[in-house]
């Protein structure tokens, strides 16, 4: 993810007159994100606490507002039809037959859109909602915890992030309409690659992604060091080492996977499945005794895990499937 959003930043700033570079290091997302992991993530991978994090991810939101802010902007500044892609912003305005779509559906919006990206949107859409793994050490964190205290955390998050999401797949839609990429800053930059205002975005999103690694590798480390040193003390060596191969892990991920579409909805179709879908489900039908199997309660926990298997089952079959058909395309079959 890191390696995503740091070639995308840099790659637009290579391109700029004022920065016009070619070759170096510095613009090769493969050394960046290894530098970004080492300067930033892992120092602060390894603090102990998860409160101190606190303030990174209170940092870390406010780059998405600014960012979700920025979108809805541009909705406005952007006309229709779109200038033609790679044009650069002295079309940004205009809208003159030469450098102009002339598609008229290009600014109808339409409710549905069918093709073959659509099979990742239902995987994406479920693993944006899960944080599963930071439940407890987040409970853990709170003063004065209780169960009522966390689920009003976990309702205003939930409220907050949906939001967010929406408007912002809202106006990046709205702006685009059928010409919308699977990557929304992809998507602009197609269009006005010099616009500082996009660059500012894209460092902001950078700098978001890079805060959110801590928060993540927390839980990860802790569930990783109760399953293979139960009951030990805790060490910094065994702390270090787990954080290094997690990190070492996470790169190699990122360096060698070509999209991060790809890993979202692959883990999206299956382990976010499991988490949202399955696994609640199946826990509730098996440990809540005091409820017949053809209680309302029951019953509707086992539509919602029927409707796991269905969404897990068929995404990751679609998705192989378009994989594979990519993949004959590239061969040129």
């Amino acid at each position: 993810m890191s390696r995503f959003k740091t070639l995308c930043v840099f790659s637009s700033f290579s391109r700029c007159s004022c920065l016009r570079v070619t070759g170096e290091w510095y613009v090769n997302g493969d050394y960046l994100v290894i530098l970004v992991s080492v300067i930033v993530i892992l120092p602060l991978s390894l603090l102990r606490n998860l409160g101190y994090l606190g303030y990174t991810s209170g940092l870390s939101l406010l780059f998405m507002v600014f960012f979700l802010i920025v979108v809805i902007i541009k909705k406005f500044q952007i006309p229709c039809p779109l200038p033609l892609p790679d044009t650069g912003n002295e079309t940004m305005f205009s809208s003159t037959p030469d450098n102009a779509t002339t598609d008229d559906d290009t600014c109808k919006p339409k409710y549905f859109v069918f093709n073959s990206q659509t099979v990742y949107a239902i995987p994406i859409l479920t693993f944006a909602f899960v944080c599963h793994p930071t439940i407890l050490p987040m409970y853990d964190e709170l003063k004065d915890r209780s169960r009522q205290k966390m689920q009003n955390v976990a309702n205003v998050s939930f409220l907050a992030m949906f939001i967010m999401y929406l408007l912002a797949a809202l106006f990046g839609y709205l702006t685009f309409n059928i010409h919308v990429g699977p990557e929304l800053l992809h998507t602009y930059s197609s269009y006005y690659k010099y616009d500082i205002l996009l660059l500012v975005v894209r460092l902001a999103v950078l700098a978001a992604v890079t805060l959110t690694v801590p928060v993540v590798l927390f839980p990860i480390r802790t569930s990783v060091g109760h399953l293979l040193f139960p009951g030990k003390d805790f060490s910094w060596i065994r702390h270090a080492i787990i954080t290094l191969i997690l990190l070492a892990g996470t790169n190699i991920l990122v360096i060698f996977v070509p999209s991060i579409r790809d890993i979202f909805g692959f883990i999206g179709a299956s382990a976010a499945a499991m988490l949202i879908f399955i696994l609640p489900s199946a826990l509730y039908i098996k440990l809540v005794k005091k409820e017949s199997l053809i209680s309302v309660h029951k019953i509707m926990a086992m539509m919602f895990l029927i409707l796991g298997f269905v969404v897990m089952i068929g995404c990751m079959t679609l998705i192989i499937y378009d994989w594979i058909v990519n993949a004959m395309k590239e061969q040129g079959h």
